[in-house]
């Protein structure tokens, strides 16, 4: 399916939004980018190894910002090359910003997350604390509410159907999608400082 939509894809831990942007990504046959690659990235360009780079940010909430900025800047690349392409983090819809053809929100209950998340290392009071501390660093950093998903085109229940049929909806929502007919999208945006660096992240990667 060609397409030059740029969709952002954001939700907590637990609630599928890595797995189910990646599976969108192959179905669209588009790149995708996550957070997760940004740290990646950063981390190589300082000659650090992940266990070193994570140790830092723990010691530096500047890192968090880094990685905003570079998310941020991967999302201006892709939205200057009219290609289609999927951002996913938690903050992708507002680091997006009006760059953002479609943002989507998935979520599910927190015991649904708790149970999804329980072969990770972190442990449930562990991923309870992050989301509260998330919350505050996001609206101390950037004045966002994070919980605040109304300007979200899709705002989906991952637990009421499976990763197959929340990737069905989505593809649905897009194939009907029709810019003539486009009344216009919520408006957000997150101010930052300059984007962070140049990003290898961008459509000829």
């Amino acid at each position: 399916m060609e397409h030059n939509l740029l969709i952002t894809v954001s939700g907590p831990p637990g609630s599928g939004a890595s797995s189910t942007s990646r599976e969108l990504a192959e179905t669209l046959g588009v790149q995708r980018v996550d957070g997760g690659e940004v740290f990646r990235e950063l981390a190589a360009e300082r000659e650090m190894s992940l266990t070193q780079f994570s140790a830092k940010a723990d010691e530096d909430p500047e890192i968090d910002r880094l990685i905003d900025r570079r998310l941020q800047r991967v999302a201006e690349v892709w939205g200057a090359s009219n290609k289609g392409f999927v951002l996913e983090s938690r903050l992708a819809g507002w680091l997006a910003g009006n760059r953002a053809d479609m943002r989507i929100w998935l979520d599910a209950p927190e015991e649904i997350r708790v149970d999804r998340t329980a072969d990770r290392e972190e442990m449930e009071s562990e991923m309870r604390v992050r989301e509260v501390q998330e919350i505050g660093r996001f609206e101390r950093a950037y004045g966002v509410d994070v919980t605040d998903t109304s300007f979200y085109d899709l705002s989906l229940n991952t637990a009421r159907w499976s990763r197959e049929s929340i990737v069905e909806i989505i593809m649905n929502a897009i194939r009907e999608y029709e810019h003539e007919h486009d009344e216009g999208a919520f408006t957000n945006a997150i101010t930052l400082p300059d984007p962070e660096g140049e990003t290898e992240l961008g459509p000829s990667a």
